[in-house]
């Protein structure tokens, strides 16, 4: 029997610290807009909705991001990321975004926050430009572009009669939809056919470039406050590219492997989100429901999938999800089902359908959390350094 791993490796690779770190926050983060709610929490610079939806998207999913990216990037160029203090630093800066957006420091709140997706896409740029992999520069790119949205979010605040509090956050969205698109395109069909042999997802170069075309064709529209037919159009022409997409990567043959669908199942929410705008648009149903279609589906589900994924490939673990994980899967995919189809089914019941969502989230990611507190600090346990 292999001996259990010992000694603390928290700071040894970027997936460990903030799997962590965005696990617990996205734990707790229900927990603490609830005694924001409540009223227990007075005078803080972000409360209540613009709270939630700032650090849903810019505390949670940008940490989940970045220890993704981090990990990535030093498998893609061979070139170390940050590691111990560097590591430490970058992570006690995402924390400080944190613990400054429930004071009334607004301007310190604003700067350390921004600072972060910078920080971050510093770090990666130094090994991406040192191996010359022009190809992932994207991502230094797109990091920039949500420093960018969410300064954005922060003077709206400062200034909400000239830029309204909603554009840094629609930006933010559009941009991690576009992000999952990118790295969805690369991974999802590669871990189909490794993990279910015989399964031959493929991509198709014309459906490829619709996908990618029309997802930053929205992006570029929201950031312009281009509405009507034109935006409703490409959302329409977005959707049906990303059916297409889907229906050639095979998901009704994955069942049977659970880290494998729940890849497939986050990314079937994008054309329901995309499609769920337009009706929004044209006042068929509440925005905040095509909004949670993206937020809870999609970046919920294949962050928890991504987060389990890499853990257990970078700790030495096989790639196989146990009773515990399943289980998480489960329960954030029914937390999609219920936050987005739950209003409309029982209408009357729509505080009691938010409740059993964010329930279900929360003990979604509070099952990672402590399944993964002692997978995460401590070594590998083939010997491999990371």
């Amino acid at each position: 029997m292999r001996p259990v791993p010992r000694g603390f490796a928290l700071w040894q690779l970027g997936f460990r610290p903030f799997y962590l770190l965005a696990s617990v926050f996205a734990t707790a983060s229900i927990a603490i807009w609830a005694v924001q709610y409540a009223g227990w929490l007075p005078g803080t610079y972000l409360r209540g909705p613009l709270w939630h939806a700032h650090e849903m998207l810019f505390g949670f999913t940008l940490a989940v991001l970045a220890g993704f990216l981090f990990t990535a990037v030093r498998n893609w160029t061979q070139q170390p990321t940050p590691t111990g203090l560097r590591l430490a630093s970058l992570a006690a800066l995402w924390l400080a975004a944190r613990a400054l957006a429930l004071t009334p420091y607004a301007s310190i709140a604003m700067v350390v926050d921004v600072a972060f997706p910078l920080a971050v896409a510093a770090a990666i740029a130094v090994p991406l430009a040192r191996a010359g992999n022009r190809r992932n520069y994207i991502f230094i790119a797109l990091l920039v572009a949500i420093a960018i949205a969410d300064l954005a979010f922060h003077l709206s605040l400062r200034h909400p009669s000239s830029l309204p509090a909603d554009r840094g956050i629609r930006a933010g969205l559009d941009i991690f939809l576009l992000i999952v698109t990118v790295m969805g395109g690369r991974v999802i069909p590669m871990f189909t056919n490794n993990g279910i042999p015989g399964c031959n997802a493929t991509r198709h170069p014309a459906t490829e470039r619709a996908v990618l075309g029309t997802t930053f064709a929205v992006l570029a529209l929201d950031a312009l406050a281009i509405e009507g037919p034109v935006l409703e159009f490409v959302l329409l022409a977005c959707a049906f590219a990303n059916v297409a997409r889907v229906v050639l990567w095979q998901p009704w043959r994955t069942l049977r492997a659970p880290l494998v669908w729940i890849l497939h199942a986050a990314y079937a929410w994008i054309p329901v989100h995309l499609v769920m705008r337009v009706l929004a648009a044209v006042d068929d149903l509440p925005a905040v429901l095509a909004t949670h279609a993206l937020t809870v589906g999609t970046l919920g589900a294949i962050t928890l999938g991504m987060m389990v994924r890499t853990a257990r490939g970078h700790t030495g673990r096989p790639l196989r999800a146990d009773g515990v994980e399943t289980a998480s899967f489960l329960l954030i995919v029914a937390a999609a089902l219920v936050r987005v189809f739950g209003p409309l089914v029982a209408p009357s019941a729509y505080l009691g359908t938010v409740v059993a969502a964010a329930v279900a989230w929360s003990l979604a990611f509070g099952l990672y959390a402590v399944r993964y507190a002692t997978i995460l600090t401590r070594p590998r346990l083939d010997g491999k350094p990371g």
